[in-house]
């Protein structure tokens, strides 16, 4: 019984864990998809949508007492709001004239305005940690149990993760109604399959793509806000490594699908901590970048991704 309570436990960090990956590599995906190159900056998007969290969390306190529900609907609402005038201006200012020009040079561009963002945070925040108390404790017990010593485990789902969980679902749903059943949705897919006979349509491919780059920031501010809640510590170096991870996670589900970005941030948190949890803590990047290779080898354009058809 031990040994299911311990499995169901790691299950429930890994699928946490994997939905904060999940928010960050839509973002990848949304932007690969329309104009087909990697942002390698939005890693640090979800590093200044934590530092937002963070701070409005703080002047939220100082403020006085304030019904949590509505706290976290203020943070969430302004971590949005500064991520999107970040995204936006990233688009506008360092992608939009690159848009004609080798894939090579908007690469070297992202990877600029990656380092130009984590300076310029360090800069502003300092590099130390920077820490939030706890915000939503308690949650339900689910399994109790003891291992062979006769030592309590208990098996609990907080109502962090509750939040967390459902909070994923319910962004899922909306962004899957979005992409298949607005204007919105069809400029996007019409762009993604060819900008210049959208624009010919009479799309507005300037602003179709910049709405693009507007949301996948505010989904990775919505991750921000949840690292928060969930680890309560962020620095300016924080965006990197998640966003490596959440990237990995849009090209192991196949990068350009919204469902196979979410479905690779799932399997990029489970394997994490599986492995963290059954085999070596010190590894587990190892083993998620090994799974990734694997994937790739034998299936090149990721789990749902479909293949590029080059057009002549």
């Amino acid at each position: 019984m031990y040994h299911v309570a311990y499995f169901l436990d790691q299950l429930i960090n890994g699928v946490t864990l994997g939905a904060i990956y999940g928010l960050v590599a839509i973002g990848y995906t949304m932007v690969y998809g329309i104009i087909g190159m990697i942002n390698f900056a939005h890693g640090e998007i979800f590093m200044i949508g934590t530092f937002v969290s963070l701070i409005v969390f703080l002047l939220l306190g100082l403020a006085g007492g304030v019904w949590l529900p509505l706290a976290i609907l203020i943070v969430l609402l302004a971590a949005m709001l500064f991520t999107a005038i970040y995204g936006w201006t990233l688009e506008r200012v360092a992608y939009r004239r690159l848009r004609a020009s080798p894939r090579l040079a908007a690469l070297i561009t992202a990877i600029g305005m990656s380092i130009f963002l984590q300076n310029y945070v360090q800069l502003l925040q300092g590099a130390r940690n920077k820490p939030l108390p706890p915000q939503i404790t308690g949650g339900v017990e689910v399994v109790n149990t003891s291992n062979r010593a006769g030592e309590a485990y208990a098996v609990s789902l907080s109502y962090l993760q509750m939040l967390i969980i459902v909070l994923t679902i319910v962004l899922m749903v909306v962004f899957t109604v979005l992409i298949t059943r607005t204007a919105l949705g069809r400029a996007q897919r019409a762009c993604e399959q060819d900008r210049g006979m959208a624009a010919l349509l009479g799309i507005n491919v300037d602003r179709t793509i910049s709405l693009t780059f507007v949301i996948g920031a505010s989904l990775a501010a919505v991750a921000g806000l949840i690292f928060m809640l969930r680890y309560g510590a962020t620095d300016f170096f924080v965006g990197f490594l998640t966003g490596l991870k959440a990237f990995t996670a849009a090209v192991l589900g196949g990068i350009g699908s919204l469902p196979g970005a979410m479905l690779g941030g799932l399997l990029i948190g489970l394997i994490e901590v599986f492995f963290a949890g059954y085999f070596n803590l010190e590894y587990k990047d190892v083993a998620t970048f090994t799974v990734l290779v694997l994937v790739l080898i034998f299936r090149p354009t990721g789990l749902l991704g479909k293949p590029d058809i080059e057009k002549v």
